[in-house]
């Protein structure tokens, strides 16, 4: 009796492989799209790509197996951006995850039909990307960065580690829609602050060198680098600048304090673009867009680059170095 149940379990098995086998090749693939206006080469680009990727492997999404993912990063330039989002809305993927508002924008003018899930965009009822966030109806949700307020505290941050600062240079692309709003907020705050707003709109890497060099020709000055496509390619040169004038400059993103900046405050993207990988997870298994709530950022990152405050002979407060989530030495 042993032997003969035995030899039917192997027959039953031998049965069973093939047929699993078979039903993993036929499992379907789902197609999406990650379109992100920044360089593909840069290093803030891949790690939030990456966490996308891992949360949907997490999530049971294995690329190869039942996922392919078209990634395209395709700088601040707004004719490429216009191409790439043409090419894959034609190429009809199940969902995109979109980044930052400026490609969303024209996403959302290019297809009605297909899921868009954003990450790292301000403002998206400001901006014109949804009606409402708890119930954005249509096709577009997603993860928002900073409502227009947190502008105001980066000028706080600023006057707190740099109190003689008394003129801020405000580098802006006027290209980003979320830019009037970030400046109305430091134009309240920054008299009972006793700051003089400078601001630049830079549209190309001389407008930038331009603004800077001219603004550090009097004392007394600082920067907020407002953030943006075009400012984040290029947030490099402003520190570069920064360094050169001994200008105390607060940066929107952790990647230009990591790289020489001297303070960033800021929120966690990376989570951002796990939650978009969320959304896009329950969007796959059948929930509706505009069903999803807009979610608000949940974490904040503040970072202190002390080797440059040493450089430029600035003393951080000790009550500033306590709050920070990393130290640079």
């Amino acid at each position: 009796m042993r032997r003969r149940a035995f030899i039917a379990l192997l027959g039953g098995a031998a049965v069973a492989w093939p047929l699993a086998a078979r039903a993993q090749q036929l499992q379907r693939v789902r197609r999406i799209g990650v379109l992100i206006g920044y360089a593909g080469t840069d290093a803030e680009t891949q790690s939030r790509v990456g966490a996308f990727r891992q949360k949907l492997q997490e999530l049971g999404w294995i690329e190869g197996r039942n996922i392919e993912i078209d990634v395209r990063a395709t700088g601040a330039d707004p004719e490429r951006i216009r191409a790439e989002v043409q090419d894959l809305v034609a190429r009809a993927p199940e969902a995109i995850l979109a980044s930052p508002g400026q490609v969303v924008l024209v996403l959302r003018d290019a297809t009605s039909a297909i899921p868009v899930v954003f990450a790292n965009v301000p403002d998206p009822v400001g901006i014109g990307i949804v009606s409402a966030l708890a119930h954005p109806g249509g096709h577009i949700t997603g993860f928002t960065s900073t409502e227009s307020a947190l502008a105001g505290k980066w000028l706080e941050l600023l006057k707190e580690i740099a109190p003689a600062v008394s003129r801020v240079s405000i580098i802006y692309s006027p290209v980003n829609p979320a830019w009037p709003g970030r400046l109305r907020v430091l134009e309240d705050v920054a008299p009972a602050m006793g700051v003089q707003l400078v601001p630049s709109a830079v549209r190309e890497v001389g407008e930038i060198e331009r603004a800077i060099t001219t603004f550090a020709r009097e004392p007394n000055g600082g920067i907020i680098l407002f953030p943006s496509i075009f400012t984040s390619d290029h947030r490099d040169i402003v520190v570069a600048l920064a360094a050169r004038y001994r200008l105390a400059a607060m940066y929107p993103y952790r990647s230009a304090a990591m790289s020489g900046g001297l303070i960033s405050y800021g929120i966690d993207i990376p989570d951002q673009f796990r939650g978009a990988a969320s959304y896009v997870d329950r969007i796959l298994k059948g929930e509706k867009a505009g069903d999803l709530p807009i979610q608000a950022p949940t974490k904040y990152e503040l970072v202190v680059n002390l080797k440059t405050a040493q450089t430029i002979g600035l003393d951080i407060p000790p009550t500033v170095l306590a709050r920070a989530d990393e130290v640079i030495e």
